[in-house]
């Protein structure tokens, strides 16, 4: 996701100073904790083969579903959530990666990034467009000072994310919506100085109306950073093999579509913004000096990286669940949850390495007055 970025000048905020570190990802434990929490009165396995199914039937072809789709994300999800924070860690978004860095302190530079570009000041209002867990907004709240609001149609995500931020100390600056960002009524209209989407209005099933929803609680003149998933340049819809990995990511992404640069630019000045800048953040020209898919391939390339992601330590990982959920440690059906990331995985590398799609496309655009 995130080009370089080694300091930040003309804020002068007090935790600017801070190592670079995030939270350390979650511990076996807290994954049985969180998995039986969230699945509690419900049948796991039950609703991985529903899930599973629903996916099948959804992507039989490349063109994706031709419904809203967003019960199947949402359920995508409150499944996948705490398997996803034990494989990557609790900012559930990808970074432009560095042999240098762990891949935790690349997804902190990339978010001290995206606070630059907004220019992030004490005291504004900010909205978080599908927060996740919330790990970026309480770094921009630590870094920035400001108030942040986090949107999410997850209950299970939003559940962990108040836990989370209530043991950072910053429940008072941080509050929630239970919605869908593409109808946020109860918020009024331009009650915000800034937002911020990573990996979120992919999902969108009109991008136009998800963009226009996002202006209308913007004032005028806000700026709005984006990080979207997108077929490249590179992508030939005549080649049948771009089109089967194209089908697998929306697949095991839950995605209605995935759309190129130029159709997210043209959404955006159909909702009001002006595209400032749009770049793919993913090439070396622009911060990621190791490929943003290389955790999920191989150990090399980054030095310091987790090796959670890896082929071997995902097929690991589900024999592993197979065996703890005959502990009754994890719930059953946790291995088919690790399958389902585990063919997301693969599809995410082929994307990667066939150069047709970046989840690091990065945009700035301002709400016209």
């Amino acid at each position: 996701m995130f080009a370089a970025l080694t300091g930040r000048s003309g804020h002068g905020f007090a935790l600017r100073a801070q190592p670079l570190r995030l939270p350390r990802v979650s511990s076996i434990w807290q994954v049985a904790r969180g998995l039986k929490m969230s699945y509690r009165g419900s049948d796991l396995r039950h609703r991985v083969e529903q899930l599973n199914g629903r996916l099948d039937e959804t992507y039989a072809s490349s063109d994706g579903p031709t419904s809203d789709h967003a019960e199947t994300a949402t359920e995508y999800y409150d499944i996948c959530s705490h398997l996803m924070i034990y494989g990557w860690g609790e900012s559930l978004h990808f970074a432009p990666l560095s042999p240098q860095e762990s891949l935790e302190d690349s997804k902190l530079r990339h978010q001290r990034l995206m606070i630059d570009k907004l220019d992030l000041r004490e005291g504004m209002s900010v909205i978080d467009v599908g927060c996740g867990i919330g790990a970026p907004m309480r770094t921009v709240v630590r870094e920035a000072g400001v108030t942040v609001t986090g949107i999410n149609s997850s209950e299970v995500q939003l559940a962990r994310a108040r836990e989370l931020t209530a043991q950072a100390g910053l429940s008072d600056m941080i509050d929630y919506v239970e919605t869908s960002f593409m109808d946020m009524g109860t918020i009024e209209d331009g009650s915000y100085d800034r937002a911020y989407a990573i990996e979120s209005t992919c999902h969108a099933p009109d991008k136009v109306g998800a963009f226009t929803e996002i202006a209308r609680v913007l004032k005028p003149g806000a700026l709005l950073w984006g990080q979207e998933m997108c077929l490249t340049d590179t992508f030939d819809a005549d080649n049948t093999n771009h089109q089967e990995i194209k089908r697998e990511l929306m697949r095991g992404i839950a995605l209605k579509k995935i759309a190129t640069f130029a159709e997210v630019n043209q959404a955006l000045e159909s909702a009001g913004f002006e595209v400032i800048e749009g770049i793919d953040r993913g090439t070396a020209e622009y911060g990621s000096t190791t490929p943003w898919y290389q955790p999920m391939e191989a150990r090399s390339g980054t030095a310091r990286n987790t090796p959670r992601g890896t082929p071997l330590s995902r097929r690991l990982a589900i024999g592993a669940a197979r065996f703890v959920e005959t502990l009754r440690i994890l719930p059953r059906g946790t291995a088919e949850v690790a399958k389902l990331l585990d063919r997301t995985a693969n599809a995410y590398v082929a994307g990667g390495k066939t150069g047709i799609f970046t989840p690091l496309y990065c945009f700035v655009a301002r709400k016209r007055p």
